[in-house]
């Protein structure tokens, strides 16, 4: 038995590959809209994390597959607007006839133009319940970057069946010769940050290439798969990422290490010291032990030139800044 709701019968899935089916109860010319946002708030009451819709209204009711785009995207639109919404990540329309799809392309289209200047905060939300929000990378779960993906389809056909067998396996071996995979160790998986998510993104969708990071397994792993060429490209630029966040995590770690043993201070404006941030502070003492007489430094984002032997940081207009080294000496 379903359970009755406004507007709607739940009712369980039965064969189909999902939990629960959400039976509409409207007129014969549905408000398709209104409908569509009524099973959202429904689903995000009931904690669901997906929901997939049919074309509502293109069948019996005959309404026309673009206004009824209209319509349904405008509900996801508006919903996935507000702050909210917690628990629904994905949503997918389900679409059989082809003819169709231009409809709904043209209207998400339409969408993406209508505001240039807000586009790109919400639109970004919009995606992400159609292809599946991403998951922060501090979750550390496995985790495909977004990816449009372009879906061709080869219609064959041969005098017997023996012999579009024979096409279709030629296509895929084809298909196999172009497609390459490279695994990448990723150990400083915990140390990205929007800035290199971004650019994994950039690289996936400038390229032929599907970019999955593997953080469940220990070490964790980057994989990029696609076509051969652009593997190998973007396997090398991810390399490259990987070392500098390699260099830069041995940088902190030494900067540690150093300033539980040395700190470089300056005078600050209520005639108190101040200390330098660790990567400055090594600098400062690195240059001291090489001998270097000056070192360049940025202090509250203004440049000085630092006399190492004189201690003093001077700025371009002149200003100096007394600077002092305490050695953290605790065995003594």
């Amino acid at each position: 038995a379903g359970q009755h709701q406004n507007g709607f019968i739940t009712t369980q899935g039965g064969s189909l590959l999902c939990s629960k089916i959400i039976h509409l109860i409207s007129q014969n010319y549905p408000q398709v809209k209104s409908e569509v946002s009524k099973v959202l708030h429904e689903c995000e009451q009931r904690m669901y994390k997906s929901v997939a819709f049919p074309a509502i209204g293109t069948g019996q009711a005959g309404l026309s597959s673009a206004k009824v785009a209209d319509e349904m995207l405008d509900a996801i639109v508006e919903f996935a607007r507000q702050k909210s919404v917690q628990h629904l990540q994905t949503i997918k329309i389900v679409i059989f006839q082809t003819n169709m799809l231009t409809d709904f392309y043209e209207s998400m289209k339409k969408i993406e133009d209508s505001d240039s200047s807000t586009t790109e905060s919400w639109l970004s939300m919009f995606k992400s319940f159609f292809w599946g929000r991403k998951q922060s990378s501090e979750k550390k779960i496995s985790m495909i970057l977004e990816k449009k993906v372009n879906i061709v389809t080869f219609q064959i056909c041969g005098k017997s069946r023996e012999k579009v067998a024979a096409t279709e396996a030629w296509i895929k071996d084809l298909i196999l010769k172009e497609q390459f995979e490279s695994i990448i160790p990723l150990e400083a998986i915990e140390n990205f940050d929007e800035t290199q998510f971004a650019i994994l993104e950039d690289l996936q969708r400038g390229k032929q290439v599907n970019i999955e990071i593997l953080s469940e397994l220990s070490p964790p792993q980057i994989k990029i798969s696609g076509i051969s060429r652009d593997v190998c490209s973007v396997s090398l630029e991810v390399q490259e990422m990987v070392k500098k966040i390699k260099s830069s995590e041995e940088e902190q770690f030494k900067a540690e290490l150093l300033y539980n043993l040395v700190e470089w201070r300056y005078l600050g404006s209520n005639d108190s010291f101040v200390a330098f941030d660790k990567l400055t502070n090594m600098q400062l003492e690195h240059a001291k032990m090489a001998g270097k007489p000056y070192l360049n430094v940025t202090i509250k984002k203004k440049n000085y030139k630092v006399d190492l032997k004189a201690r003093r940081a001077t700025d371009d207009q002149g200003n100096t800044k007394i600077l002092q080294r305490v050695a953290k000496d605790e065995g003594k």
